[in-house]
């Protein structure tokens, strides 16, 4: 998902504050039962067939529940599923749900809920984004081109607590999406009652997770989670609250930290040096990368490959995470990130089989010779171009690398525009923009998910194509589903087209914000984190 996720990029910036009261083990809570927590950027959607960022996500994921919930390791727990049964093909798919289950309205949550949202979300008058996770399951892309009802998407109710799913082709990762909330059930009396409001706010949505959300209004920087009394296991969730709070400078960020206004604290690179050595110091990598995503629909010079690799070429990426993040963050060598998955035959990691041997680099005299014969195919003379950023901090400090980066090329010349994580998003989908930084996180541990920019797929913004990465990701997918090896080497050689083709821009992979380096205060036990899906799990989490 994480997540393409279109997750918001964490902050960066120097802190001149002491380490002493990092080790002060009172609460910033002030009583046992409550978390206090800073997120990047505003929370867009509790949609689970529109939400696609990380804040969206977390929420969903928190809040609303699905077959399965993803515990440690990304290992799938059965959740309103109570028993599975999977046929020998692997197409066909039977689950018994628990019994008793209710919403926050108190309507029952049954199997026809899982029937009615996931029509909605494969309906392409909804516009979900992540209904492309549902290819494999019958009629589903069909459905999603308009060329087959979404009655006749491979999902049934047998009575109330039973459902059957079939699939087209057998889906590796499938009990994965299964814990992801764009496969959430959605209550039909809510998305009819609050209409194109559902969603929107803490007050137009239900919810039948371990925790509801409060006081989210749909744009304001203040919310939070509250114990969900209907919760089918509210026996097991420790918590009363959790405070949310957006804090987009991490200075500030960590000053509330040291105050005790808040009880975790995301890092940025100039703040690791000074608290790595602190008892309340981890790290927590994160499956993602951090790339530029080149309008090719708007500017017409990034249609030719020769000055998207000029513009690859002019960055140094290693300067870029030593001297600029300093997060443990590393440069990209491929887009999909390493630690992601293993070749079933050699055991090597998939970033490092994929890689292009110097094609990520930086090398000025190469990227200005490219460009001088990109521009001569071309017949542009100059390069002139708006750089899309969010607006925290390592936004700001990506963007004004960057920018310096690419004008380093003679004649190019780039205007950076930063703007909250939201605008951005939404600028994305529209396609209205030049250039762009942006991130993608895992949405389950498998290298297809990193699979985004096939001809006309949903994130492909850029709107690249290329037959061979086309066919390439097809086979993974279809012919080769079964065949570990054949499967892994279709998406090796896919990865590889795309950066020798510099389709997009990788530049560096771990750490963003929600991974990478932290504070937490001791007293805070039980949070599962993965660094690909939905990272945080805090069902079971106490603050002692």
């Amino acid at each position: 998902m994480k997540v393409r996720k279109l997750i918001a990029l964490g902050a960066t910036a120097l802190s001149v504050l002491t380490l002493a009261a990092c080790g002060n083990s009172k609460g910033a809570s002030g009583h046992k039962g409550q978390l206090n927590l800073a997120l990047p950027s505003e929370m867009p959607s509790l949609d689970p067939s529109l939400g696609v960022d990380n804040e969206s996500l977390e929420a969903m994921s928190n809040t609303e529940e699905g077959i399965y919930r993803l515990g440690k390791d990304s290992k799938p727990e059965n959740a309103l599923a109570t028993h599975t049964t999977i046929s020998k093909d692997g197409l066909h798919w039977t689950f018994d749900l628990r019994h008793g289950v209710k919403w926050s309205n108190g309507d029952p949550v049954t199997a026809q809920d899982f029937v009615y949202s996931w029509r909605r979300t494969n309906n392409p008058k909804t516009g979900g984004q992540y209904a492309y996770l549902f290819d494999g399951v019958k009629n589903a892309d069909a459905i999603q081109k308009g060329k087959k009802s979404v009655n006749s998407l491979g999902i049934k109710a047998d009575g109330k607590y039973k459902l059957s799913v079939t699939l087209e082709k057998p889906i590796p990762y499938f009990k994965l999406l299964l814990g992801f909330p764009v496969y959430f059930p959605e209550n039909e009396h809510a998305v009819k009652q609050f209409g194109k409001k559902y969603g929107q706010s803490s007050a137009t949505q239900v919810y039948n997770g371990p925790f509801r959300v409060q006081g989210y209004k749909g744009t304001n920087t203040k919310w939070s989670w509250v114990k969900n009394k209907t919760y089918w296991d509210k026996k097991h969730v420790k918590l009363n609250k959790i405070d949310f709070q957006v804090v987009k400078e991490s200075n500030t960020q960590l000053n509330m930290y040291n105050s005790k206004k808040i009880d975790m604290a995301n890092l940025s690179g100039d703040q690791v040096a000074q608290y790595k050595h602190s008892k309340d110091y981890l790290y927590r990598a994160g499956s993602s990368v951090t790339y530029v995503s080149l309008n090719m629909a708007k500017v017409p010079a990034f249609k030719n490959e020769k000055i998207r690799a000029a513009l690859s070429y002019a960055i140094s990426r290693k300067q870029l995470t030593n001297n600029i993040l300093q997060d443990g963050s590393t440069p990209a060598k491929t887009f999909t990130p390493p630690k992601l998955a293993k070749d079933p035959k050699t055991g090597t990691d998939f970033a490092k089989e994929a890689t292009v041997n110097g094609a990520l680099t930086q090398n000025l005299s190469k990227a200005k010779t490219l460009l001088k014969e990109g521009e001569k195919e071309t017949g542009i003379n100059d390069l002139h171009f708006n750089l899309l950023a969010d607006d925290s901090d390592t936004g700001k400090k990506n963007a004004e690398f960057l920018q310096s980066e690419f004008q380093k090329l003679p004649g190019v010349k780039v205007d950076v525009t930063n703007v909250p994580n939201k605008t951005r998003l939404t600028r994305m989908t529209d396609k209205n923009y030049d250039a762009t930084v942006t991130l993608w996180g895992a949405d389950y541990s498998d290298p297809y998910t990193f699979a985004l920019f096939t001809t006309n797929a949903p994130y492909n913004n850029g709107s690249w194509t290329n037959a061979s990465y086309d066919q390439n990701v097809k086979d993974s997918a279809n012919k080769n589903a079964l065949n570990k090896e054949a499967r892994f080497q279709n998406l090796v050689k896919a990865d590889q087209t795309l950066v020798k083709s510099y389709a997009i821009l990788p530049l560096y992979s771990g750490s963003y914000f929600g991974s990478g380096p932290f504070l937490q205060r001791p007293y805070v036990k039980g949070v599962i984190y993965n660094s690909a899906g939905l990272n945080w799990n805090y069902k079971s989490v106490e603050v002692k």
